[in-house]
């Protein structure tokens, strides 16, 4: 997936410079008050340990007592791990056997319908071919959909709608598009128009309803596709969009920009767009990444996740304080901590689930890290 591609270029970087541990300096984030609108503070969980090399990419809640975190463990330089899950029961996380799914690549992404409980997951199979996943009330199953198995069908993210529909970023028949499910029956929509279009590896849903794919391509789905224009940047990657209107659009990533010594770190990325173009509105610090963003219940921009290059001992999530991006940090960790994901709770007064991996190395001793505000 993009962010342990990101994680692992960074490692070998930083180990070559030997600036793999905390810094602090003069570009170091200053922090600011939490607005008078978040109570609470960001807590560690306890996360059972997955094998070494463990690390989780997405997370979703249906409520404040069920929520699910994937990703993979096991992942040594090239090889890809095997897949690893966690469910919350309200009171704990504990480890799902999935020792029955055959995969090398883990399970990338995950995604539940608040009102009805329905979860679904997206994994790649021991063959390479991405495979969507049903939770069946103890643990995940395959689940067939048009073009399973066949070449230039790929899957890369999955989200759920206000319906209780869910929506599959990815590729079928060598075209970009989306894969639409209510639950029972899966169909692929209509394909980008363009035939060269990249495959999207994130999608996400509006609060109008209105389907939004991102990567190296920004694009609306509403019955018929709208492509926002924006040029990808070089070396750069797009981790999370929140589409609040179709003129009021928040993306999220990091960018390494041209050349540079080894070990160089990225840039944030922060930008929005109003319709007429992207704007970059500026944050608390600028090396380091921006990994997810999520929104308040009413769909409005809320809170960042976030790893700050010189302070990466904890998580720096920005929160909107309804004029600009406020730095907001984690707990200290003994190692590191960088979040691959966010998500909000329902059901509860601005909770969120924060989770990725303590190590930025592909190797031991990473292990799984959750976070937990109010």
């Amino acid at each position: 997936m993009r962010r342990r591609v990101f994680v692992r270029g960074l490692a070998c970087g930083l180990a070559a410079t030997g600036t793999g541990a905390a810094l602090s300096g003069p570009l170091a984030g200053t922090a600011t008050a939490r607005p008078a609108s978040a109570s609470g503070s960001w807590q560690e969980v306890a996360a059972p340990a997955g094998q070494p090399a463990a690390t989780l990419v997405s997370v979703a809640a249906a409520g404040p007592g069920l929520a699910w975190a994937v990703g993979a463990q096991g992942v040594y330089g090239r090889d890809e791990g095997t897949p690893l899950s966690l469910s919350w029961n309200g009171t704990a996380w504990s480890l799902d056997d999935v020792s029955h799914l055959a995969y090398t690549g883990g399970l990338r992404a995950v995604a539940v319908d608040p009102a009805g409980g329905a979860a679904w997951a997206v994994g790649t199979d021991s063959a390479g071919h991405d495979q969507l996943l049903t939770w069946d009330g103890t643990t995940w199953r395959e689940a067939g959909f048009p073009g399973r198995g066949e070449a230039g069908t790929r899957l890369t993210d999955v989200a759920a709608g206000p319906d209780g529909r869910f929506w599959v970023s990815g590729r079928h028949g060598d075209r970009a598009g989306l894969l639409r499910g209510d639950g029972r029956t899966w169909r692929w929509c209509r394909p980008l128009p363009d035939p060269a279009a990249p495959t999207p590896y994130g999608v996400t849903v509006a609060p109008g309803g209105d389907v939004w794919v991102f990567g190296d391509i920004i694009a609306r789905w509403d019955g018929t596709w709208t492509v926002v224009p924006r040029l990808p940047g070089l070396r750069a990657a797009v981790t999370g969009l929140l589409p609040v209107a179709h003129d009021d659009v928040w993306l999220t990533g990091y960018a390494y920009g041209p050349g540079g010594p080894p070990g160089k770190p990225p840039g944030i990325r922060l930008e929005h767009w109003d319709g007429t173009e992207w704007t970059s509105p500026g944050a608390p610090f600028g090396v380091g990444l921006l990994s997810g963003i999520s929104g308040d219940d009413l769909g409005r921009p809320d809170l960042i996740s976030g790893w700050n290059f010189w302070d990466q001992k904890r998580a720096h999530y920005l929160r909107w304080n309804g004029t600009a991006w406020v730095s907001e940090r984690g707990p200290e960790t003994p190692t590191a901590y960088l979040p691959e994901a966010i998500t909000r709770i329902p059901g509860t007064d601005g909770g969120y689930w924060s989770v990725g991996t303590t190590s930025f190395s592909p190797f031991p001793p990473a292990q799984l890290r959750v976070e937990r505000f109010g």
